[in-house]
């Protein structure tokens, strides 16, 4: 990355010292609508190379499915732990709630 110089640099650091009482927000409109937000729109998860042997049948259904299928099965993937997940959280918190009425 380039370092700032001259002009530039100065500017730069006066931004710097500035504090947030002193900056002048006017000509920026203010944001209150956040229905068409997308989170995690720019959010991209490192990625890692493998080998990963498949059955056949399963290869084949997803690439039938076009363009794109090992997005797909990496999608597949991540539900899968999303919805193992909430199931543990539920198991823990119907045993949580069990030990609580045995302790009564």
């Amino acid at each position: 990355m380039l370092k700032a110089t001259g002009r530039l640099a100065r500017e730069l650091e006066n931004l710097r010292r500035m504090k947030d009482e002193e900056i002048d927000f006017s000509d920026i409109p203010e944001v209150t609508d956040w229905s068409k937000a997308v989170r995690g729109k720019f959010y991209r998860p490192l990625k890692q190379s493998l080998t990963l042997r498949l059955d056949a049948d399963v290869l084949a259904w997803f690439k039938a499915q076009g363009k794109g299928y090992q997005t797909r099965i990496n999608a597949t993937l991540r539900e899968a732990i999303a919805c193992q997940i909430r199931n543990q959280a539920a198991k823990r918190a119907r045993l949580g709630s069990r030990r609580a009425a045995s302790a009564v």
